[in-house]
């Protein structure tokens, strides 16, 4: 009898084992399963489909194997998207990283620290695509529109200001193009001479306001005079003679060199166009309207063109997540060995050997991090280059989510070639994940 109760007792024991056992698993599993149905439909199935459908045409119909992948790398609208992106993966993660780790250390020690690093972080309260309207219109060509390129007309304005004459071209022969710019009598003068320096093509709103009709000017034994018109009125008349209602052109700065090239003088015409070189010594000269007269306006840098278009739409990327970088790498920042620093400093170090050999060191985990997240983020760069881009130029500063998208919906409608753009991508973010999945687990 003592025999069948122990046998009892260890079944009994076995049995609460293996319910504790089937509860040990069976209710995480019950916890567990609803986030992994979720995780089955909007996230397994979708990679697992796009993967298959992949390797099918255009329609899903017919089976074509590596075709699409092969496309991939043949086609120049996918080939220039891989190449943008690479470029986007050589260049912005390092720079924001930078900038972050910049500005972190810059601001660690002024008073209004924190005021600046939320000025910095604002861009990202507002979303990618509303920071690409911002700065498609920053980066307008015309200055009276784009912000950039008003501020660079306004240094070139202060610095050299557009000549008066710059659409004006020579209404005869007599009158020619110097190769380093201006434009000069096709014959030499000697004293005693009278330069007639006859121009069209000036638009009525460059002529000057209280003009006065042009005045051919006496001859001087010995000097040169002259005269700067406008070679034109209502109603005809003869190129290259000074007639009644033809303006003359005031303060136009003119030079007077010898047939080497060499500045002999320098003078400005009066209200009428005359001017005139006093006390010229006997020899050839050439008089010509100096090339300041005809210095264009600033009409702006196309940011927006093919050529550029890629590295504005960086800048504008990078303006949005420089902020986040700061407040990330401020906060490591913050939680430094203040010892250590300081026992560097005492020691004779100066502060870029502290922040080279001690700061960076101590905060390779937080750059890292930022580092990889910024990895990440430029692979799947696509709204703010959609809202800079204009459609001519899309093709050249198209990435590869980009890519995937006007394929499948742009009006392409090729979901085969779509879906091997998608499964690159997916390819391509795994490796920084899964860095950052190790980077968790040392972590913790």
């Amino acid at each position: 009898m003592l025999s069948a109760a122990a046998g009892n007792v260890r079944t009994g024991a076995k049995g609460d084992r293996s319910r504790r056992s089937w509860r040990a698993h069976v209710v995480p599993l019950c916890f567990v399963a609803p986030a992994a149905l979720l995780l089955g439909i909007w996230l397994i199935y979708p990679v697992l489909y796009t993967v298959v459908r992949s390797f099918f045409d255009r329609s899903g119909e017919h089976w074509i194997g590596v075709g699409n992948y092969v496309e991939l790398f043949t086609s120049d609208f996918l080939v220039t998207a891989i190449k943008n992106n690479a470029l986007w993966v050589a260049v912005v993660p390092a720079v924001v990283t930078a900038f972050g780790l910049i500005l972190a250390v810059l601001t660690e020690r002024i008073s209004w620290g924190t005021a600046f690093r939320l000025v910095v972080f604002m861009p990202m309260a507002i979303s990618l695509f509303t920071a690409g309207v911002i700065w498609r219109l920053v980066y307008e060509k015309e200055p009276d529109r784009g912000a950039l390129n008003a501020v660079i007309a306004a240094g070139q304005e202060t610095l050299r200001p557009a000549g008066k004459l710059a659409e004006a071209v020579p209404s005869t022969s007599a009158v020619r193009e110097q190769p380093a710019g201006g434009l000069a009598l096709a014959k030499s003068l000697s004293p005693g001479d009278v330069a007639l320096l006859g121009l069209t093509q000036i638009p009525t709103s460059e002529v000057p306001k209280g003009g006065v009709d042009a005045v051919r000017p006496s001859s001087l034994s010995s000097g040169v005079t002259g005269v700067v018109w406008r070679d034109f009125r209502p109603g005809g008349g003869a190129p290259g003679r000074v007639e009644r209602g033809e303006l003359g052109l005031g303060t136009v700065a003119v030079e007077l060199r010898d047939e080497r090239g060499q500045m002999i003088s320098e003078t400005t015409t009066e209200i009428d166009g005359t001017f005139a070189f006093e006390q010229v010594p006997r020899g050839s000269y050439v008089v010509s309207i100096a090339a300041q007269n005809f210095e264009r306006p600033f009409e702006g840098i196309a940011w927006l063109g093919a050529s550029l278009i890629t590295p504005a739409i960086m800048i504008a990327y990078t303006w949005v997540w420089t902020g986040f970088a700061l407040v990330v790498i401020a906060a490591g920042l913050a939680v430094l060995p203040r010892e250590l620093l300081e026992a560097a400093r005492l020691d004779g170090a100066s502060e870029s050997q502290v922040l080279r050999h001690i700061t960076v060191p101590l905060l390779a985990p937080v750059l890292t991090a930022v580092f990889v997240t910024m990895l990440i983020n430029v692979l799947k760069v696509f709204d703010v280059v959609l809202a800079i881009a204009p459609g001519s130029v899309q093709d050249d500063a198209n990435v590869i989510a980009l890519a995937m998208w006007r394929t499948a919906f742009g009006g392409k409608n090729d979901f085969g070639l779509a879906s091997a753009i998608a499964v690159l991508l997916l390819v391509l973010v795994l490796p920084s994940l899964f860095l950052n999945m190790r980077r968790f687990r040392r972590q913790a």
